[in-house]
């Protein structure tokens, strides 16, 4: 047998592939949920907990259709999400003034507690999956996903969950 090939070294996978962009995202986007998720259920909470908090602080109240829109999370899922973060008090769900037909879902005090708890939570995690870039390139690495995302969901005012 001779010299390992450098597609060898690198687990099997063909230089073809470890050179695509689109695989990379791919490949770190499959990390970075097990990542996110393992970290967030280890607290207690899982990402569209953190979307629907975020959403609620940053934005104020909404019905549950906006906070659909805002966090990228169906409808349909929504309400399940709506009525955990509520037995957990995180939320408050109310008729809304303007249309007593839909709910108004307001972020309590506990909930805005556990929104920094869940910030300081992410940070961490955050710091681990990308462990091996210092802070510029972390900024730099931001701002070029924020750039290739908006231009391909069609641009900044669109909102999407997650963390």
């Amino acid at each position: 047998m001779g010299a390992m090939s450098r597609a060898e070294v690198t687990h099997g996978v063909p230089d073809r592939l470890r050179g695509r962009a689109s695989r990379l995202l791919s490949q770190l986007t499959t990390r970075s949920d097990r990542l996110i998720n393992e970290g967030l259920a280890r607290a207690d909470a899982r990402k569209w907990h953190y979307a629907v908090l975020a959403s609620l602080q940053d934005h104020g109240p909404g019905s549950q259709a906006a906070l659909s829109r805002r966090t990228g999370i169906y409808r349909s899922d929504m309400v399940g999400v709506i009525d955990e973060l509520t037995e957990r008090q995180l939320v408050e769900r109310a008729p809304d003034p303007a249309d007593q037909r839909r709910n108004l879902i307001t972020i309590s005090a506990r909930g805005r507690r556990r929104l920094r708890r869940l910030d300081d939570v992410l940070d961490e995690l955050h710091d681990e999956l990308l462990a091996p870039l210092d802070q510029t390139e972390r900024d730099q690495f931001v701002t070029l996903l924020t750039r290739l995302l908006d231009h391909h969901s069609g641009g900044p005012d669109r909102a999407d969950g997650g963390s």
